[in-house]
């Protein structure tokens, strides 16, 4: 399954105070599109992906402080009070975010046909970075010793590629997002070309890609 979004926003929330943002979108983000087409609270699926931008920028947002534990007394304590009025910040992006997944059976055909009718709209990022379903197709992934790594998002033992990064991101997160599951991800952001893999597959229905490598990850 190919997607696409033109402008993309992945926040690294373990810099609670400093915008930093991810080149690629989290396990438990891609789960959470994945939910949104289903309707369901949560879909922890086993799931392969590959993502890269064309570009990357940062832009200004706005943002209002809410203080920890203060409310609004004035309408029953309800809503949290605002502290310190308005202020902004800088917000790192990405532009024309490609990402590609694989699903494995049986979920595969269940949420394919979810994604065709999806039961509320796909976002990757927040709320406002629309994602587009470009393509759906089968594949036959087969066992691979050596494959093309890149842009796969691969576990921490994956492979030995010098031009990987390793990036501790979310997994799974509870439906009322008290608790996070995390990990560590292997991921290039330039192409490598063919090398040895550990635990992966490789979709030999791109043959200009030597082979993408594909690791199946669990939740």
């Amino acid at each position: 399954m190919q997607f696409y979004a033109p402008v993309a926003s992945f926040r690294d929330p373990l810099f609670p105070r400093v915008t930093r943002g991810l080149p690629v979108p989290p396990p438990s983000t891609v789960r959470g599109m994945l939910a949104a087409a289903t309707g369901a609270p949560a879909e922890p699926v086993v799931l392969g992906m590959t993502a890269w931008s064309e570009g990357a920028g940062t832009d200004i947002e706005t943002y209002h402080p809410i203080a920890a534990n203060g409310t609004h007394p004035a309408i029953g304590g309800r809503v949290p009070a605002v502290r310190g009025g308005m202020t902004v910040r800088d917000r790192p992006f990405l532009a024309r975010v490609h990402l590609t997944l694989w699903l494995p059976e049986p979920d595969g055909s269940r949420l394919q046909q979810a994604l065709r009718r999806p039961r509320w709209p796909l976002r990757l990022g927040r709320s406002q970075d629309i994602v587009h379903l470009r393509d759906i197709s089968r594949v036959t992934l087969e066992p691979a010793d050596a494959a093309s790594i890149d842009h796969a998002l691969a576990p921490a033992d994956g492979h030995r590629a010098g031009l990987a990064h390793l990036y501790r991101m979310a997994t799974t997160v509870s439906a009322d997002r008290l608790t996070t599951t995390w990990q560590d991800y292997l991921w290039c952001d330039e192409p490598t070309g063919r090398h040895p893999v550990q635990g992966a597959y490789r979709d030999p229905t791109q043959p200009e890609k030597d082979d993408q490598a594909v690791w199946l990850l669990s939740p």
